[in-house]
């Protein structure tokens, strides 16, 4: 028989002493907000809770409702408060408050090919309800590699409600784990939302927009996906209205919205020096820091987002996944490592780790930078650029923004999406002529040619200087023999550097992994490579240089232009370099002789390193 007391419904049950993390709080005040409790509701709560020992150290304090959020282990050890476990017993159960409801409530089911039947909170299911959010069905998750991969049609929308099911999984595995984690209800919401909202920020054909389009577009700026991610994500909040629906569900702002956004792209100083032993965030305190490795892992890169797109990528290309986030959530824990709460996981998973990151370089070497989708993002980057100052979206207070400008306004962004395309490809704007041609070009497969790949020796730092210099040379390549007529320009090539590596550049992401032992769970150590096999890779990070043709004539001379450009820049010989100027690769000694072999045999990681030494 449930009794009720003032703001309190309370049910009976047999045991007196619930344990800590185990059950949640039968009990629900009738007022939702918990800042306005006072003593007596809040002594309600602690007997609910089966604390009610401590009612007469909160009544002799003054604790009501709007300092419960507030109280740490030292505000309890002054109140008289000391055994350490009671303590935690206290803070665990005023965790539950970041998140008491105001009644029953019902969570939404969405059917997702990859995790099934997931279930996502009322607050999420507002958010994906707005029309921000749902620009993202509209942008390709792999951008122009659907024009190559017939079953890569998924998009951003399915990918962030994935991230967002997956880091709510994976937080509140570790909050069922270990109880003395202290992880709220707040946590756990504010790290569902960033899952959610973490890639808002994507332009049209996603990673082309921001690694390809943008840098030739405005080159005086750097800009990030993951910066229109935040400012895209506050237009939300700010449009819908959803702030006091947030404070509804238990959030507390502007502290939780700095939280979700410090969980999508890191401190929010930009001038902060991670490095350094001073905590970066204002979201939360260091005693969670584990929760900032669940969306956007800055320390090695093993997040729920990778865990989503890797399934998902795999499942629509029709590429073996060889990575199994489910083993992860099973063993994934939380130790100390120098201070600092990291996540960790038991030490016969690092093979499976292993798999995660093998998994990812073979999707950029089978699909994301295969030879072809790689050309035609470079023909709709062409188009883009060609379209920019004639294509125009209305954005605030009736302003009219281009392709590339309208990153500064979130309104005229929200109207950009992979409909670019087609909306340059029906126009009938003479200034959009080019533009168009090459758009009709790659719909009916007239492609720009590839003339092969090669690498340099060591790693280059290559600049788009650089690339116009190669783009020269390659026409001036005259070959060394037979005869060949047709004059060619530097403006018929483009040159493509595409760097691949595990994650972290020349790192190896497991070296800043920390695993668990069954014996001693508590206990944080690393796994270097050299103790889990000797068939894992030397170098983590390679450099390729692919060159492609944009005429339709001259192809051979072409082909043979760049093997020329080979020989004089002292590159490795494309493996077809045999086959299309068999006349051409003798002249290199040491393309036939096989010393190149045994000098690409000395290359290590101290020669990687060069590339990437001044990136962070």
């Amino acid at each position: 028989m449930a009794s009720r007391k003032r703001g309190v419904v309370t049910a009976s049950h047999g045991d007196s002493s619930p344990t800590p993390g185990k059950r949640a709080s039968v009990y629900r005040t009738q007022n939702s907000d918990v800042s306005q409790w006072g003593i007596e509701e809040t002594c309600h709560y602690l007997r609910g809770e089966g604390l009610g020992e401590h009612e007469t150290a909160f009544t002799d304090h003054k604790i009501t409702g709007a300092v419960l959020h507030y109280l740490k282990k030292d505000d309890l050890e002054k109140m008289g408060i000391k055994p350490v476990g009671e303590q935690l017993r206290i803070l665990h159960s005023l965790s539950k408050l970041g998140h008491i409801e105001e009644g029953p409530q019902t969570n939404k089911v969405f059917n997702d090919p990859i995790h099934g039947h997931v279930e996502l909170h009322p607050l999420l299911v507002k958010i994906i309800d707005t029309p921000q959010f749902q620009r993202l069905r509209n942008i390709k998750q792999l951008g122009g590699t659907y024009f190559v991969f017939p079953g890569a049609s998924h998009n951003r929308f399915e990918h962030s409600i994935g991230v967002g099911f997956l880091a709510g999984q994976l937080v509140k595995a570790l909050n069922e784990k270990q109880p003395e984690l202290l992880i709220s209800r707040r946590d756990i919401l504010c790290v569902q939302i960033a899952g959610l909202c973490h890639d808002l920020g994507h332009g049209p054909f996603s990673h082309m927009f921001d690694a390809k389009f943008i840098p030739k577009a405005r080159p005086d700026i750097s800009w990030k996906h993951e910066e229109a991610s935040l400012k895209m994500f506050d237009h939300l909040v700010e449009k819908n209205d959803l702030k006091p629906q947030m404070e509804q569900h238990g959030l507390v702002l502007p502290e939780d919205l700095d939280f979700i956004k410090e969980l999508i792209a890191g401190p929010l100083d930009t001038n902060v020096d991670l490095q350094s032993s001073q905590w970066p965030y204002r979201g939360r305190s260091k005693d969670k820091s584990f929760l900032y490795e669940i969306v956007a892992n800055k320390r090695n890169g093993i997040d729920m987002d990778k865990w989503d797109y890797f399934a998902r990528d795999c499942h629509n290309l029709g590429i073996q996944n060889n990575s199994d986030y489910r083993r992860y959530l099973k063993f994934a824990r939380v130790c100390e490592v120098d201070g600092e709460k990291l996540i960790c996981t038991r030490d016969k998973e690092v093979g499976n780790l292993y798999d995660l990151f093998y998994t990812r370089i073979c999707l950029h070497k089978r699909a994301y930078q295969h030879r072809v989708c790689t050309v035609i993002e470079i023909m709709i980057n062409e188009a883009f650029l060609k379209a920019d100052k004639h294509f125009q979206v209305q954005g605030s207070g009736g302003t009219m923004f281009t392709l590339s400008t309208a990153i500064d306004d979130m309104e005229a962004y929200t109207k950009l999406t992979d409909s670019v395309f087609e909306q340059i490809l029906h126009s009938s704007n003479p200034k959009l002529a080019e533009a168009r041609q090459i758009l009709q070009n790659i719909l009916q497969r007239r492609l720009y040619k590839h003339l092969g790949q090669t690498q340099a020796k060591e790693p280059l730092k290559v600049t788009q200087d650089i690339i116009t210099k190669w783009e020269a040379e390659l026409a001036e390549s005259v070959p060394q023999v037979g005869e060949l007529n047709v004059p060619l320009q530097p403006a018929d090539f483009v040159v493509s550097v595409i760097q691949m590596d595990y994650g972290m550049k020349q790192e190896n992401p497991i070296d800043s992994m920390r695993f668990y032992c069954k014996t001693d769970p508590t206990k944080a150590i690393p796994i270097r490579k050299h103790q889990v096999s000797k068939l894992l890779p030397e170098n983590f990070a390679e450099q390729l240089i692919r060159v492609y043709y944009k005429k339709t004539d001259g192809l051979g001379t072409a082909q043979k232009h760049f093997i020329q450009w080979c020989i004089n820049k002292d590159f490795i010989k494309p493996q077809d370099g045999d086959v299309i100027a068999p006349e051409l690769t003798p002249l290199k000694t040491s393309w036939s002789d096989g010393k190149e072999d045994d000098n690409l045999d000395c290359l290590n990681q101290k020669a990687v390193k060069f590339l990437f030494k001044d990136k962070v």
